[in-house]
This record gives structure tokens, sequence and C-alpha cells, in this order.
């Protein structure tokens, strides 16, 4: 079991994740190529953000 501030950690380094992936796919995109893995990676991360706010809100039960 993850402490509230493991699972706050790690929401954070999701995220900073997410801000870059999100601005590689920008770059990508501009310069016209593949956007597809990029954008499966988002929707991954974004899953994961779901269920670590989740995992947050319990912790706070």
């Amino acid at each position: 079991m993850m402490t509230e501030n493991e699972i706050k950690d790690q929401i954070a380094e999701v995220k900073s994740d997410y801000i870059r992936i999100q601005g590689d796919l920008d770059k990508v995109e501009a310069a016209g190529g593949n956007v597809k893995k990029a954008e499966e990676q988002l929707v991954r991360l974004e899953e994961e953000l779901k269920e670590l706010n989740q995992k947050l809100a319990e912790c706070k039960k």
C-alpha cells in the first residue's frame, strides 16, 4: 500500500511525463511526423493519473 505522499509524488511524475510527451507530440506533428505512438502514451498516462487520483482519494477517507 502506498502512502499519500508516495501517491502525490507519483502523480507529479506522471504529470511531468505527460507534459514532456505533449511537447514532443506538438513537435512531431509540426514536422509532419506520425503522432500515433505519442497519442497512445498520453492516453495511457491519463488512465494512470485517473487511477492514482482514485488511490489518493481513498487515502484521504
